[in-house]
């Protein structure tokens, strides 16, 4: 899983999510996370199919937000779980092991549950406030990022960890000598005025070691 940087989906309607998701892959974001909370059926289905479609031509990973069954039905590449969702081993069992199930972690216990459950990656934040999503954990920052990773290089432990949670351009470059994997951003995009420029300058920092 050599892909690092994530643009989780955001929009108050099916027409916002498609446009800010066009603008991510049009940017050269190549992974899309389809984030939608308490949206109908119908709408979420018919959005899931149209990203999908926008995924395959630009060849592009599409995961699904916590809806397991919607995943399956469309045949994205997989889904992230928060940790109340649909537990791990009840995904793995309706996607099979030729699909990615991402979940979300916020302190080391999280994560070694993670690692237990067989995530493929973990998405470990917040690294900082953000108005993002609501009923936010502890931050961690980057003492707490250090410290986690820290825990996981002592013991040996290797898995794909992203950082989500207030990132912006600014702060990439030290999340990533944490030991981060990568990152996963909403706002910083949706947001952009030039988000081809914003993406460009993403990835050469995160990939600056390669």
């Amino acid at each position: 899983m050599n892909k690092k940087l994530q643009y989780i989906s955001q929009g108050q309607t099916s027409e916002e999510q498609l446009d800010n998701i066009r603008k991510a892959l049009e940017g050269g974001c190549n992974w899309i996370q389809l984030r939608f909370k308490n949206a109908p059926e119908l709408q979420l289905y018919t959005l899931a199919e149209y990203t999908k479609k926008l995924c395959d031509v630009n060849n592009a990973t599409f995961i699904i937000n916590d809806n397991v069954h919607l995943a399956k039905e469309i045949h994205a590449d997989g889904v992230h779980l928060g940790l109340s969702d649909m537990k791990v081993e009840e995904a793995r069992t309706i996607l099979g092991y030729e699909k990615i199930i991402g979940g979300t972690a916020n302190t080391i216990e999280d994560v070694l549950q993670r690692i237990e459950e067989k995530c493929d990656y973990i998405g470990l934040g917040p690294f900082q406030y953000t108005v993002t999503k609501e009923n936010l954990s502890p931050v961690l920052g980057l003492e707490g990022y250090t410290s986690i990773l820290n825990k996981l290089n002592t013991e040996n432990i290797k898995i794909p960890i992203y950082a989500i949670g207030g990132i912006t351009l600014e702060n990439t470059e030290n999340i990533l000598k944490t030991g981060i994997h990568g990152i996963a951003v909403s706002g910083l995009i949706t947001e952009s005025k030039n988000p081809v420029q914003l993406i460009n300058d993403l990835n050469k920092k995160l990939y600056a070691t390669i």
